[in-house]
């Protein structure tokens, strides 16, 4: 599979067994030098924006972005300011956050900001990404005194903009409790699941399970279909029993029965989770046949339907060999 977004020669057992990351010195919990908190916020993407928007309305926010025209767009909307690079957002704030596609972009983003860095500051990264390069960075910033705790999320878009997103704390208990009262800007629920990576670890893990239950309920919907039970009387039984699922109450019958196919979440993203799951399983050595099987089914759908389709439709591939429609 594709592994450029993790640092190799790493397993997840082995960090666990090294010596662990190095006491970073604790900042003022209410920011730098007592000063109230201030937020850098990298990633304006899909999940990021909202998020973003829902932080700079409760804290003073600087905001930096690749594609500059988003930044300044979003600035004009919110009151936030924007800064020319990391290192001139990491220089001017107590917080940073990161929403990137991968941890090897939020690798490069927190070496770009060199010496911006400064004794106490706090990174939340909010990316799905991968426990080890997330332990690797947490090493390299706590030489500079700088804490960091993986914070992915799950509720998708939607979720953000509600600013009722589930997210998932790893790092130490100083750190987390920081970043506590800054994430309950978007998010509802807010669980301290264990160590640095430990987020990254379990965000893996959730998505994949999505990944299993798109795939079984696509297959068992297309089979009852072929023997006369409609979609919609399908799913009035499942999600009234035992194998109901986000996947049967709502993302089957909003996108798949009414063929309407939003785009809100990329399937090669899901992939990259999956990837990702695969690693933290291979590496604990924990059987993972299901999950295993769920990974080579996800990569040919991406081969076959292309990077930019949304997660939901790798059920289409299922109805083209089903030949049939899940309606």
């Amino acid at each position: 599979g594709d592994r450029a977004d993790r640092r190799p020669d790493h397993g997840w057992v082995a960090a666990k067994k090294a010596a662990g990351v190095a006491k970073a010195d604790v900042g003022d919990q209410q920011g730098i030098n007592g000063m109230a908190e201030k937020i850098g916020f990298i990633g304006l993407g899909a999940i990021g924006r909202p998020m973003a928007k829902r932080v700079a309305g409760k804290f003073p926010t600087v905001v930096w972005n690749r594609t500059a025209a988003k930044a300044k767009e979003f600035a004009k909307e919110t009151g936030a300011t924007v800064a020319d690079s990391p290192a001139a957002l990491v220089k001017q704030v107590t917080v940073v956050m990161t929403c990137l596609p991968t941890s090897r972009d939020v690798w490069q983003v927190a070496q770009a900001a060199g010496d911006g860095w400064h004794k106490g500051q706090l990174l939340i990264d909010l990316t799905s990404g991968d426990p080890i390069t997330s332990r690797e960075l947490a090493k390299d910033l706590a030489a500079k005194g700088v804490g960091f705790v993986d914070a992915p999320v799950s509720g998708g878009t939607a979720g953000a903009e509600a600013g009722k997103l589930t997210v998932m704390l790893g790092g130490e208990e100083r750190w987390v409790k920081q970043a506590e009262l800054i994430v309950a800007a978007f998010g509802a629920k807010i669980v301290h699941v264990g160590p640095g990576g430990a987020g990254h670890a379990t965000k893996a893990i959730n998505n994949a399970l999505l990944a299993v239950n798109l795939l079984a309920a696509g297959e068992g919907l297309a089979a009852l279909r072929k023997v006369g039970v409609p979609a919609a009387k399908a799913l009035e039984v499942i999600n009234a029993s035992s194998g109901r699922s986000n996947v049967t109450e709502n993302l089957i019958p909003q996108r798949v029965v009414t063929r309407k196919w939003p785009r809100t979440f990329r399937l090669a993203l899901l992939f990259k989770d999956l990837d990702i799951a695969n690693d933290v399983l291979r590496d604990t050595e924990v059987p993972h046949e299901t999950i295993g099987l769920a990974w080579r089914l996800f990569a040919e759908g991406r081969k076959t339907l292309g990077d930019d389709v949304d997660h939901v439709e790798i059920i289409k591939l299922i109805e083209k060999r089903a030949g049939i429609e899940i309606t």
